[in-house]
């Protein structure tokens, strides 16, 4: 199912398909090559004095990372991330040999953003997620103190809808995508006088 964004100029092919399903395709795979694909369009991302504060703890359906990762999700997101082909989860790591890294939630960002894009760039789907439990991933992957997991990604391929089981979710799946107007999202001059 696509959902291309309706924008007022060109976009690239991977920002105007790049949405968040949650319906997903159990019977298909993400391959440790396309994994490795994300992973590395992650670790290209730019950073702060390439401070590269990302790092990701990722596992494929069925592998014991992935059962664990899927352990730490709310009961809500648990419910359809189980079908997912891979799960991940991005971490901040905000020390380094030479002390506090500076805008290291910001690099951390701009990392997933591009794991996701890279994603849709394989045919696949990405659902970022804030419902998880950052304790929990600590103690079970032994993360550092000076690393902070800040979101669970999904990864798979689009299925249908009617998997979510619930009416709700199953529209809220189908309905258009919605942004601000650029009027009210880009200014010119002064605070709200919209640049376009």
């Amino acid at each position: 199912m696509r959902k291309p964004a309706e924008s007022s100029a060109p976009l690239a092919d991977v920002i105007a398909e790049r949405w968040s399903p949650r319906a997903l395709d159990e019977t298909r795979e993400v391959s440790w090559d396309q994994l490795r694909a994300l992973l590395e369009a992650a670790r290209w991302a730019a950073s702060f004095g390439n401070t590269q504060p990302a790092r990701f703890l990722a596992g494929r359906r069925g592998d014991a990372t992935f059962r664990q990762i899927l352990g730490t999700l709310t009961e809500r997101n648990q419910a359809w991330a189980h079908r997912a082909g891979a799960l991940l989860v991005a971490v901040a790591v905000t020390r380094n040999d030479k002390g506090e890294i500076p805008y290291a939630e910001y690099g951390l960002g701009l990392a997933a953003q591009n794991l996701v894009l890279q994603a849709v760039a394989e045919g696949l789907v990405a659902h970022q997620m804030a419902g998880f439990d950052a304790d929990e991933v600590r103690a079970r992957f032994a993360v550092p103190a000076f690393a902070v997991p800040r979101v669970a990604i999904a990864v798979g391929h689009a299925g249908d809808p009617a998997v979510l089981g619930v009416a709700k979710l199953i529209e809220r799946e189908r309905s258009s995508r919605r942004r601000l107007p650029l009027g009210e999202f880009a200014y010119t001059g002064e605070w709200g006088a919209p640049a376009f």
